[in-house]
């Protein structure tokens, strides 16, 4: 592995200092990617397949690497120079695909564009919530004041695609989609995009970080597990993200692949809706309407430990797992240690149903994915069994990625199953995002799909991110996840690796992030 990240580290992880990625060659790549993108509009949704895909093509601000760490990237630097005003100083020389330049206007009208993106599934609007002026100060220098005096506005910018101003006027995301807005400053050109197809894309010889070794890529789609294994042995593709667990020995001791792993900042859990009264997917045994069940905690509490984590790591993840008892992982800034996961407990999960008023428990339809997390249709079969022997009757609809998360967010679900990583590495951005009281207009809680309201969660929350103090800012996080739950407001499950497996001769770049960049595959 440690071979591979210095083989790759030019192109991937010092992308600042503009040397090359490799000797660009005249190559082509496959990829075989299970989960496709719902869109090629940058600012659609905020969901990991999405972001991977445009991520080809354009860049941020500030990017990530590899292991979560910032990095200059059309920003070259920033600084804090008082009353909540941060200097941003963009690369000069960069060109869009078209050759025209790119400048500062072209940062502010991302910033105006993004949050408003219509009928997005997962808006960008939380990353931008923070900024009260955007102000070009000369082409390559942008003033950004902030609402809270917080570092929060870098981890923000490293979420946001910058698209350009001349392109992006008046542009729709069908124009993004068929490519007549679909030009970045990214390594890769758009070329053609067909939804439940591929991606075709071609390099940006004159990338500011230097070229990839392929000319041409594709990204195909492949939700099925078995068919992206063996296009990977039969040769048809180079690189697959998603390794599936049981294929995972079978990989790992075939010489003519490589795997590449690494700890995924991304938690499995199930989202619930705490609000309506009458929930759309429950009802009493016999089909007649009940009032909300998920409303009392002590619902929430048996849901949780009715669910046996260890069993399904073991059986359907193959130990490529670890439980989870809370959206943060153990590495991110802001994690408490104090959380555990729920245990399974069956027997008291029966007598706190009885407890609320359910002792013969009631009828539910659960819904996930069935093409975006590992496992993920096989592990709501398996929550469904678990729910089934404390006494719910519990009906399975799964589905592919691109029609759930629009489902889900038009809150079509009562329980259903997904993931939320913070690609920040810090627990209060899955605070915001999922378990703050949904604001539209301030950009928070916009993935708090089940509309989780709980007042003192905000308020730590906000002051998390209102403050330098990095210690300070864990430490109110690790509050505000004690009191979210200790009640039950939605049900981690677990953290998962990231695996991916390519050809022999080539090399790739793990994520904690999951994203499947192709600048981070190359040539051995």
């Amino acid at each position: 592995m440690k071979t591979k990240k210095i083989g790759l580290a030019i192109g991937a992880i010092l992308l600042a200092t503009g040397l090359n990625h490799g000797m660009a060659q005249a190559e082509d790549a496959k990829v075989g990617v299970r989960s496709e993108s719902a869109s090629m509009d940058p600012h659609f949704s905020y969901v990991a397949t999405n972001k991977a895909a445009v991520t080809n093509i354009f860049d941020t601000l500030i990017m990530r690497d590899e292991d979560l760490q910032l990095k200059p990237a059309l920003a070259t630097s920033w600084k804090h120079i008082g009353d909540g005003v941060w200097e941003i100083k963009l690369r000069e020389g960069v060109r869009w695909h078209d050759g025209q330049p790119f400048t500062a206007q072209d940062v502010i009208f991302t910033f105006e564009r993004a949050p408003n993106v219509p009928n997005s599934p997962a808006p960008f609007g939380q990353f931008l919530s923070q900024i009260a002026e955007a102000k070009a100060i000369d082409d390559h220098t942008l003033h950004i004041t902030t609402r809270n005096p917080s570092p929060q506005i870098l981890f923000d910018l490293a979420e946001v695609p910058i698209i350009s101003k001349h392109a992006g006027e008046g542009a729709a995301t069908a124009d993004y989609n068929n490519g007549k807005a679909t030009i970045g400053t990214g390594p890769f050109k758009f070329v053609s995009w067909s939804p439940g197809g591929s991606l075709k894309l071609a390099r940006n010889d004159d990338y500011w970080a230097g070229p990839s070794d392929f000319e041409h890529v594709e990204v195909i789609a492949m939700p099925n597990d078995a068919t992206r294994v063996a296009a990977l042995l039969s040769g048809d593709v180079d690189l697959i993200n998603a390794v599936p667990p049981e294929s995972f020995q079978l990989l790992k001791n075939n010489d003519a692949i490589n795997i590449a792993m690494t700890q995924d900042v991304y938690t499995a859990y199930l989202h619930i809706d705490t609000d309506r009264e009458v929930t759309p997917n429950i009802t009493a045994k016999d089909g007649s309407e009940i009032g909300n069940p998920l409303l009392d905690v002590r619902v929430r509490e048996a849901l949780s430990l009715a669910i046996n984590r260890d069993a399904i790591i073991e059986r359907l993840l193959q130990g490529l797992a670890m439980p989870a008892g809370q959206l943060a992982g153990p590495t991110m800034v802001g994690y408490n240690p104090d959380i555990l996961p729920t245990p399974y407990d069956p027997e008291r999960a029966k007598a706190l149903l009885a407890e609320a008023g359910f002792p013969d428990g009631f009828k539910l339809t659960i819904h996930g994915p069935n093409n975006r997390y590992v496992a993920d249709g096989q592990i709501v079969q398996a929550i469904a069994q678990m729910f089934e022997r404390v006494g719910i009757t519990t009906v399975v609809e799964t589905m592919p990625a691109n029609v759930f998360f629009p489902a889900a967010s038009a809150r079509d679900f009562s329980i259903f199953f997904l993931g939320w990583g913070s690609a920040q590495g810090t627990a209060w951005h899955g605070l915001r995002g999922v378990l703050m009281t949904y604001d539209k207009e301030q950009g928070y809680g916009s993935s708090n799909r089940g509309r989780y309201h709980n007042a003192e969660v905000d308020e730590l929350t906000i002051a998390s991110m209102s403050t330098f103090d990095v210690d300070e800012a864990a430490s109110l996080s690790a509050q505000a996840a004690a009191v979210a739950f200790a009640d039950f407001a939605i049900l981690p499950m677990h953290y998962q690796m990231n695996v991916w497996a390519t050809q022999k001769g080539f090399a790739f770049v793990p994520r904690q992030d999951q994203m499947t960049l192709v600048y981070g595959l190359s040539r051995k």
